[in-house]
């Protein structure tokens, strides 16, 4: 009886019950016979689409939300509406607050309805209705496609639709023709005159053999404007023999116009470009020539240069003063009417650097400074591009609300010829509008984060100051206290039946930016195109667990410049890092002997006092933006060296302070590459992978022979929110060690607890990103990779104390992990709040016969992972 109800079941949600008589669904589209051509491109350009099957069935979930659509009772409850407020607004009488409230109110329902009645109610706009089946836009389709394969070069290919109707019927009816086909029988003829209900769309394509370019010499009337094209015609996007691209031929007009505007012809514009096609001269061939017009009959394009360079770094603050004294009057001494104004002083050209005039009531910011970031000067041709980048120069300033770069025509002397074949040069005013950004900003956050189980509030202050010293300067002073879930660091540390506990973290921030490089030498000017910063940075963080009591402070000196608006690079000649634990339990100290001399762990080393002096290389390429909406590349390259003169030093400062000292050297690269498949789904895949390595040895703290060492928060670890978001953070690996921990009643039990410090890292993550509902979006990842050790230790009988921990390029691959799950992101564009649900699939760290964690799910061997965070994960 059950399989029959589920028959019947399924047999009554067959989405033909949505269709009107004579509607048929659109079921499939493919399109054939493509070779050369873009088919993703055509395939966008048809104008119908199946309803979506993946990742969420949408058609089932309107039809879901069909089943409770009453567009009836809908009707109904907006007269109510409309009724009851009509009612409660004449009662109101002349009271306008009252009055105001109730009909935004009545507006408010309404709307809500009115939408609920228009496009469904709530489940049904979470799917999509059917798409029916339409001929007129199937036409359209391949007239679109035929004129996209015409510009694409393809002047003689064509495009015909067919469409396969078939019916489709229910599951119950398969099942029963299929047992009836057993005996033979006189067709139905009911079923024969049904009209097909499903519509296959094919679109075949006849590319035919694609017309090839044949450059001719270009046209140009303006001899100036000729020789500056043909210097340039290198850089040419349209080849010979390459096939005939309008796409190609537009870009070949945008830089023909940008290349021009450089050379000074401020006026150009892209409306005298044409570009002339000939496709009679050879079969399959174009002979494509460039025109280039000039303005008018007998008038040449002409040349401008820049006379003079004006800086108003106080735009906008006449009118504010204005309005603060309630002076609302354009201009002093208005006919009929005399304010007094305030005392502004007046604003003239009163300082000049470097040929730039600086215009301001009160001059608040470095002058010199400043005309580093403007590239244009008198005497120059007007240029494109120098605008564009002076006007990025002032923004990454961040002194201004907003700057813009404005030219104005000198007029011309009574003698000067400006409208003949051979024009003299025009002159420009160059004028640099900038409004100051507020000297202090605050900025306050309260939240909370989910960590280990556990709830926990935190608040951060920030305070930004802009132009502290004249400069362009820019401080920043923060604080931050919170209360945050931790598993507990070491299984042993608080008691056996505890493995969260909170965490009290307090940390304050400085950071002081120079809009140019601290050197001894000028050397400012000419990286001025680079944005150069100079940043100092002081950092320090305090967090009080049970276990322990722990301080760091970091000092940082860095420099930064761009290379492009993608590409960033950061020198770091001055690392230190300080850290000091001040407290430890005797729990806490008794695990970590034992992690030591068992299994060689280096977690000891991150609870002494030590110092780190460090130097390092950044260098960050990203195309994409903050929401991650573009198809785009990201890498980054992170180079570290440190201790490198530890041996002048080490054992004094050990002996006198206390204080330990590494070497190390490090090495990571992260590659990210987001692909835009369509408006709204992306496919993201990421390679992440690291390598540390001690300079020297280190003697033990008893004395035994000395290992290689580096500072514990130097290693690798893999597990967590942006990493493999099954495991929890810092808990995965190293390799296919199986870390294991002996209970206080003997019992030997896998350590889930014990941090694992790894030397080599090597993970990746693939994740499929779509939208769900409005500002809700969804995602379906995989996530694999481990951390190995390099230079595991062994123990006299010359095996490692943590076997399967040391990388072995024959059995590396066996041992990395992989974990699966979904995500729910909430998008606010501002923000974007991050759910991720992981499960392990393969765990190389599990006993024999246990490694495919699937098997255990949702056991304590592979508990369901939840992982809250702010912003995607990579």
């Amino acid at each position: 009886m059950g399989p029959v109800l589920a028959l019947a079941l399924l047999a009554a949600c067959s989405p033909f019950k949505l269709l009107r008589p004579g509607e048929r669904l659109l079921s499939r589209v493919e399109i054939k016979g493509v070779e050369q051509a873009d088919k993703e491109r055509l395939t966008a350009l048809a104008q119908q689409k199946p309803n979506t099957r993946f990742p969420l069935p949408k058609l089932a979930i309107y039809q879901l939300g069909y089943n409770f659509y009453d567009s009836v009772r809908i009707k109904e409850k907006m007269r109510t509406i409309q009724t009851e407020y009509d009612t409660r607004i004449q009662a109101a009488s002349t009271d306008s607050a009252k009055l105001g409230k109730l009909l935004a109110r009545r507006e408010r329902k309404l709307n809500r309805k009115q939408l609920a009645l228009d496009k469904g109610n709530a489940i049904m706009r979470l799917g999509e209705a059917p798409v029916v089946y339409d001929t007129l836009l199937t036409r359209r389709s391949v007239e679109q496609m035929t004129t996209f394969l015409h510009s694409q070069g393809f002047f003689r290919a064509a495009v015909a639709a067919t469409d396969t109707a078939r019916y489709h019927r229910g599951l119950v009816k398969r099942v029963l023709q299929g047992v009836g086909s057993i005996f033979p029988s006189t067709p139905d003829s009911a079923d024969l005159a049904k009209r097909y209900r499903r519509v296959t769309v094919t679109y075949n394509v006849v590319e035919n053999k694609p017309f090839l370019n044949r450059l001719q010499p270009p046209s140009i009337a303006d001899s100036g404007v000729a020789a500056v094209v043909s210097a340039a015609q290198n850089g040419s996007v349209l080849k010979e023999n390459e096939r005939y691209n309008e796409e190609l031929i537009g870009q070949e007009r945008t830089r023909l116009e940008t290349l021009l505007k450089n050379a000074g012809y401020f006026d150009f514009r892209q409306q005298f470009i044409t570009f002339e096609a000939d496709t009679s001269f050879e079969t399959y061939t174009v002979r494509l020539r460039t025109l280039i017009a000039n303005p008018a009959p007998g008038q040449g394009h002409r040349v401008y240069t820049l006379r003079q360079v004006r800086f108003v770094t106080d735009a906008g603050v006449n009118r504010t003063l204005r309005a603060s004294t309630l002076d609302t009057l354009r201009r002093a001494g208005a006919p009929g009417v005399r304010r007094i104004r305030p005392e502004l002083g007046i604003r003239t050209d009163t300082t000049v650097t470097d040929s730039v005039r600086f215009a301001a009531y009160v001059q608040k910011y470095s002058t010199r400074l400043l005309a580093r970031k403007v590239l244009v000067r008198p005497g120059q041709r007007y240029n494109l591009d120098r605008t564009m980048q002076t006007q990025r120069l002032l923004a990454d300033l961040d002194m201004f609300r907003f700057n813009n770069l404005n030219y104005r025509k000198i007029a011309d002397p009574p003698s000067a010829d400006s409208v003949g074949i051979n024009p003299t040069k025009g002159e420009l005013i160059a004028v640099i509008n900038a409004s100051p950004a507020p000297k202090f900003t605050e900025t306050s956050e309260v939240g909370g984060t989910y960590v280990a189980y556990l709830p926990g509030p935190f608040v951060n202050l920030r305070l930004k100051t802009r132009n502290p010293f004249g400069g362009a300067e820019v401080l920043e002073l923060g604080v931050r206290a919170g209360l945050e879930g931790q598993l507990s660091r070491v299984a042993g540390g608080v008691s056996e039946t505890t493995e969260a506990v909170y965490t009290t973290q307090l940390g304050a921030t400085a950071s002081l930016v120079l809009p140019q490089f601290l050197v001894p030498f000028n050397s400012n000017r000419f990286l001025s195109r680079y944005n150069p910063k100079t940043r100092f940075t002081l950092s320090e963080t305090f967090v009080s667990r049970p276990e322990y009591t722990r301080s760091n402070f970091e000092f940082a000196f860095d420099y930064i410049w761009q290379k492009s608006a993608f590409h960033q690079y950061v020198f770091s000649p001055v690392v230190v890092t300080f850290v000091n634990t001040l407290k430890t339990s005797d729990l806490f100290r008794e695990r970590l002997d034992s992690l030591r001399i068992n299994q060689g762990s280096p977690l000891f080393r991150s609870f002494v006092k030590l110092i780190e002096p460090s130097f390092s290389f950044t260098s960050l390429y990203n195309s994409n933006d903050f929401n991650q909406t573009r198809d785009a590349h990201y890498l980054r390259l992170f180079a570290e060296i440190g201790g490198l003169t530890r041996g002048l030093y080490r054992e004094a400062l050990l002996r006198q302070t206390g204080l330990n000292v590494y070497d190390f050297a490090r090495l990571s690269v992260d590659y990210r590459r987001y692909h835009h498949l369509t408006p709204k789904t992306f496919f993201v895949w990421r390679l992440n992978g690291g390598v540390v390595h001690a300079l020297t040895r280190t003697p033990e703290p008893d004395g035994s022979n000395s290992q290689f060492v580096i500072p514990y928060d130097k290693s690798f670890f893999a597990g967590g929110s942006t990493s493999l978001r099954a495991w929890q953070p810092r808990r995965l690996g190293p390799g296919g060690f199986t870390p294991l921990r002996t209970t206080r009643q003997g019992e030997v039990v896998r350590d889930f607890l014990t941090e694992q410090p790894g030397e080599l890292l090597l993970e990746g993550s693939a994740e499929y990103r779509f939208p769900i509902y409005s500002f809700v979006k969804g995602a379906f990842f995989t996530d694999f990779g481990n951390v190995w050790g390099l230079q595991e230790i062994k123990n006299e009988r010359g095996q490692y104390l943590r076997p399967g921990a040391q990388f072995q390029a024959n059995t590396f691959y066996k041992q990395i992990a992989v974990g699966s799950g979904f995500g729910v992101r909430f998008d606010f564009t501002f923000l974007i709040l991050r759910l991720d649900v992981a499960t392990k699939v393969y765990d190389p760290t599990a006993p024999d016969g246990q490694k495919w964690a699937l098997r255990n799910f949702d056991t304590s061997a592979n508990p369901i992972a939840f992982n809250l965070g702010i912003g995607y994960p990579f």
